[in-house]
């Protein structure tokens, strides 16, 4: 059994979507989900998942607080889904290749600091995109710039809202986040 831990900063309706579509695997279990935020919609929804949630702020994941309480629940793998944090070294190192993150956008289009939701939906309008999408990819030192792993595309026309573009790529995480999780899991010692 593989164990997984969720990082989110936000809404959560990714985290969810993988608990849910993981809810009768033997393989995986995702014994904890971690936010930097105590506010994050994501601790209700954990609740409601029964799942235990914990904050943990910027410090507390530099300082190597988040690093020991992943190893105290003997943690095989990090998903960022909506974690808007940057992964600090002591992670990185702990976790190599078996860290990855979701981005809503087509990288190295719309990636790195301050491009996450709307900001990046409302740059593939100002930018005349004809098409948009995701982006999971494998989490190193820089924001958005670790080995791309799988992209899934959607069309952009002129009449799309910023809010049109979000629809339309979080169905793309919807669908295929999950899967691309079981595929990487499958293969980690």
């Amino acid at each position: 059994m593989k164990r997984i831990v969720l990082l989110a900063s936000g809404y959560g309706s990714n985290v969810e979507n993988i608990i849910c579509y993981f809810a009768n695997n033997r393989n995986l279990e995702f014994p904890l989900i971690l936010s930097n935020k105590k506010d994050a919609y994501v601790h209700k929804r954990a609740m409601l998942l029964n799942i235990p949630s914990y904050t943990i702020n910027k410090s507390g994941f530099e300082n190597g607080q988040a690093l020991r309480l992943l190893k105290e629940f003997k943690i095989d793998f990090i998903v960022l889904a909506g974690f808007l944090l940057r992964v600090p070294e002591n992670l990185l190192r702990a976790y190599p290749n078996k860290i990855i993150n979701i981005h809503p956008s087509l990288l190295p289009k719309f990636g790195g600091r301050g491009m996450y939701g709307l900001n990046v939906h409302k740059a593939v309008v100002e930018n005349k995109e004809t098409e948009s999408g995701i982006t999971i990819h494998y989490v190193n030192e820089n924001y958005d710039e670790g080995k791309i792993i799988f992209q899934a595309k959607c069309e952009v026309s002129p009449t799309d809202s910023s809010e049109d573009i979000a629809a339309k790529v979080h169905a793309l995480e919807y669908e295929h986040f999950p899967k691309i999780i079981e595929q990487i899991t499958r293969d980690i010692p």
